[in-house]
């Protein structure tokens, strides 16, 4: 680099080029790729050092002073950066003005140790203008920001590495081997998600009925709907509890008297207007976006995931098309404002903004996050047509959605008004009273530009029915016809999808808007929770861990307890809180705090078994094992000390739908597996059907280990007596899974002695002399000659597929030379490493590469969409998480922070 130039260090590559673009040839911008340093592992740690820093790394009777590395992966990037610095004449920290982008900035600070001038250099948006600002208006670094990073970091470490243990000892781990573990926000999440689930499970559906009908008056007729009988109101969705008892006195049709009744109104045939009344309302706009407001409405109107909004809101943010997007606030600038109102007139006409601008105050005290809601960048804004072809699809829908949401958020009012009409009729000894509702908008507002979407709701039919009404007075008489009878039946409360999740952990104060999408990455990857559509469905491993932490840590579960964690760690970014002060009564106890290492140390007995078992029923009950749920069935007429009978739970079936009914259904069902099919006339063997946890296979048993069978069905009915004579080590019985497309009740023995011979040897290949074999894998059929394998295309080629047929296969590019023969795109130099970029097609979906990362495209999102700048990204984020040894140590030191 020229002597004198100025060094400005982002924390993300994709910005490195607008911003030098921006800036000239004055400044050279280099990017740090996120954070340099972390906490180090027990072994990178000197000797002498080790008893001080213990497991954690953290002094913790040292003001609980963090040991800090630089890992193997970020040694190059460390030394491009230095010998950038070596010759420049100022460097400019431009790391995004949050914690983690202030801890950043810090820890460039410790580890690069510049001798020039440094400053602080922070934007919301990256454009030409807020750019130039930032270089104008600099200031210097707040520790405070950085005490609170440093302090969530060193908790979250506490936290983990305490109760994580003790979930590996009496839960074990999932079912995919996924080591478990515990946090302070993903615990408390994942109690969220269980207890809903719980809710679920004790729920009481209640049945009632109600009676629909038309009005009409000669060609107009709207929808009625009767509301009370003889005064006294009709019950609705709403007038019941969980339990399905009501919660107030109405009256509950049942099939007999609605039916009737209906068919009473149809008879009479009228009913008379008894009253009218309109009322005026009001609907005010939404504030603009915060982080937790796009991750829900991003997730409602265009099926997102918390973790591919951000990804998307990123590289719009990167690229110059948006503000920040880690916000907790709704405020907008001055010049924001106005080219919303500006540009809400040129598309709506003068109505469509107040006389006054609209000011968005923020809920939130937080110090941490930027100063401005999510919008798009500038002081005029693009529209979505002006930049249709230079955005990709994901990003161009939620650059609308800003957009949208930005513009109307400045836009008067809408007006409306609603009509209740109630009617009156006879209906032989009964009087019935009918409502029928409508809302006309008679001003828009708003609503013209955008309307936000919301969550579903347990009682579709307690809503009153939105329609136009036509004119009628008290006293017309109007016709009724075609009542209408029909059920219901109360239903419990949703399950959470990730946008209800998100608005439930910000109203509880539990996690920041920037960790959210983590938080839900976490406990999807940990096995905690499925998805089952768009809704998050707790394990039987959840319900193990909840119930543990609940049992045994209940004040770190607690979630006004994990609500007030986020407020001091608050009060210390804005300094009004001591961080060493506040992590020794966290850790040791005082202030309110229970002490973590006082829990820990007191927890007693934990009995695993019972910690892994749900109750169904009297003689059922659930309990989670190291391969998974199975539920154990206890047969009350046996003696106390027979083994109770286990049977394997479904993966599919959810926790609430394990009901009493379900249970006996699965009590009561044949079973599929250890049926004999028959005997192996080459080994005189037995061969059996049986059902394992990944699905049915085969075994040939000895006869002597041979379950008597009745000889109808084929059904073990008893077990003959096993020798007791100590034997030698016996090979391993053969196996072998059934084809997807056979079922353990059908499979004939011929079928099975094919699948048992397995492999099949196909032939050899005339010029090499290998044998090629025909076999089925985990991850399907497939050849193979030597080292060498390539995939078939169905199952039933291994039994038929030729000599020739297999020759031909073998002289097609192998899969993985085919898909690294041509690349689907390719880009320019990947600026960590220095080599081009290229997106491949591979055996699990596309992915892109740079030759030594290779970086998985998120699931959802197209190839064509992904750009340079989102290449980039993802290659950075696989580097930041992939494992790597730990060197080059640092510690950080209460001295060198005062200092600085």
């Amino acid at each position: 680099m020229a002597e004198g130039k100025k060094l400005v260090i982002v924390e993300s590559p994709t910005k490195m080029r607008s911003i030098q673009s921006y800036l000239g040839d004055e400044y050279e911008v280099l990017s740090s790729v996120g954070h340099i340093r972390d906490l180090a592992d027990k072994r990178d740690i000197p000797e002498k050092d080790r008893a001080k820093f213990g497991k954690y790394s953290i002094d913790v009777d040292g003001g609980f002073a963090p040991y800090y590395v630089v890992s193997d992966r970020k040694t190059k990037t460390v030394a491009e950066l230095k010998r950038a610095l070596k010759g420049a004449s100022e460097l400019l920290l431009a790391t995004d003005e949050d914690r983690e982008g202030e801890a950043i900035a810090w820890h460039l600070l410790e580890t690069l140790k510049p001798k020039v001038p440094v400053k602080r250099m922070v934007f919301h948006e990256i454009t030409k203008d807020a750019i130039q600002k930032a270089v104008e208006s600099t200031r210097e670094l707040d520790t405070s920001l950085v005490d609170a990073q440093e302090t969530r970091r060193v908790l979250d470490r506490l936290y983990g590495w305490d109760v994580s243990p003790v979930l590996w000892r009496k839960v074990g781990s999932g079912s995919s081997g996924q080591a478990l573990s515990a946090g302070r926000v993903q615990s408390a999440a994942t109690r969220m998600v269980v207890e809903r689930e719980r809710e679920r499970m004790a729920f009481v559906s209640a049945e009632y009925w109600s009676i629909a009908a038309l009005a009409a008056r000669q060609a107009e007729s709207f929808s009625i709907r009767l509301a009370r009988v003889d005064g006294a109101p009709l019950a609705a969705g709403r007038d019941f509890d969980d339990r399905g008892q009501l919660t107030k006195p109405v009256v509950v049709l049942d099939e007999k008297r609605a039916t009737t009744l209906a068919q009473a109104i149809d008879e009479a045939g009228s009913a008379t207007v008894t009253k009218v009344e309109s009322k005026p309302g009001t609907r005010r706009p939404y504030a603009p976006f915060t982080t937790s407001t796009l991750q829900q409405e991003a997730g409602r109107k265009l099926g997102m995931t918390a973790k591919v909004t951000m990804s998307v809101a990123q590289s719009l943010y990167e690229r110059g098309y948006i503000t920040y997007m880690r916000t907790d606030s709704t405020n907008l600038s001055a010049q924001a404002v106005q080219a919303a109102r500006s540009q809400a007139v040129a598309l709506y006409g003068d109505r469509a903004v107040p006389a006054k601008p609209r000011m968005y105050a923020s809920k939130s005290k937080n110090a941490q996050e930027a100063h401005e809601a999510i919008r798009p960048s500038g002081d005029s804004f693009r529209t979505p047509k002006e930049v249709k072809g230079q955005l990709g699809r994901d990003e161009l829908r939620m650059y609308e959605l800003i957009w949208k949401r930005t513009i109307a958020s400045q836009m008067s009012d809408a007006k409306l008004e609603t009509t209740t009409v109630t009617l009156a009729a006879d209906a032989g000894s009964e009087s019935l009273e009918f409502v029928a509702s409508g809302t006309v908008y008679t001003f828009k507002g708003f609503l013209e530009a955008y309307e936000e979407s919301t969550d579903e709701k347990r009682h579709k039919n307690d809503e009153d029915q939105n329609q136009q009404l036509p004119q009628v007075a008290e006293g017309d008489v109007l016709d009724v016809r075609e009542a209408e009878a029909k059920a219901h039946a109360t239903s419990p409360k949703p399950r959470y999808t990730e946008a209800s999740l998100v608005k439930a952990l910000e109203e509880r104060g539990i996690g920041r808007p920037s960790t959210f999408a983590s938080i839900i990455g976490v406990i999807l990857d940990r096995g905690y929770v499925s998805k089952r559509g768009q809704a998050l469905v707790p394990t039987w491993l959840a319900f193990s861990v909840v119930r543990l932490l609940e049992q045994h840590f209940a004040e770190l579960v607690d979630y006004d307890f994990t609500a007030e964690l986020e407020e001091d760690l608050d009060r210390i970014a804005r300094g009004e809180e001591n961080r060493s002060d506040w992590l020794k009564s966290f850790y040791f106890g005082g202030d309110g705090h229970p002490g973590l290492r006082n829990i820990v140390d007191n927890l007693g007995e934990i009995d695993a078994r019972e910690l892994n078992a749900t109750r169904i029923t009297d003689t059922a009950t659930l309990r989670f094992g190291k391969y998974g749920p199975y539920l154990e069935v206890v047969d009350p007429e046996a003696a106390e000390d027979a083994d109770p009978r286990r049977i394997n739970v479904p993966e599919e079936l959810a926790p609430d739908e394990l009901t009493p009914e379900k249970v006996q259904e699965l009590i009561d069902a044949p079973v599929a597996g250890n049926r004999v099919l028959g005997e192996n006339p080459d080994s005189g063997k037995v061969v059996v059907v049986k059902d394992g946890r990944f699905g049915p296979y085969l075994e040939e048993q000895e006869p002597e280990d041979e379950a008597a069978a009745d000889p109808a069905t084929g059904e073990i009915v008893e077990e003959k007596p096993k020798k007791t004579a100590k034997k030698a080590a016996a090979p391993k019985p053969r196996r072998a899974s059934l084809f997807k497309s056979m079922s353990p009740e059908t499979i004939d023995l011929d079928t099975a002695l094919k699948l048992l011979s397995l492999p099949r040897v196909v032939g050899v290949d005339p010029e090499s002399g290998d044998e090629i074999t025909a076999q089925n894998g985990r991850y399907g059929p497939y050849l193979k000659k030597g080292a060498d394998s390539r995939s078939l295309e169905a199952e039933q080629q291994i039994f038929d597929i030729t000599l020739d047929e297999a020759l031909e296969v073998y002289k097609k590019p192998k899969y993985g030379a085919r898909r690294q023969a041509t690349a689907l795109k390719e880009f320019a130099e990947d600026p960590a490493s220095g080599k081009p970029i290229k997106v491949r097609d591979g055996r699990f979906g596309p992915y892109v590469t740079d030759g030594e990362t290779n970086a998985t495209i998120p699931r959802g999102e197209s190839v064509d969409d992904v750009t340079f700048e989102r290449a980039v990204q993802l290659l950075a984020d696989k580097r930041a998480k992939g494992p790597a040894k730990k060197r080059t140590t640092t510690r950080r030191t209460t001295t060198a922070k005062k200092k600085k």
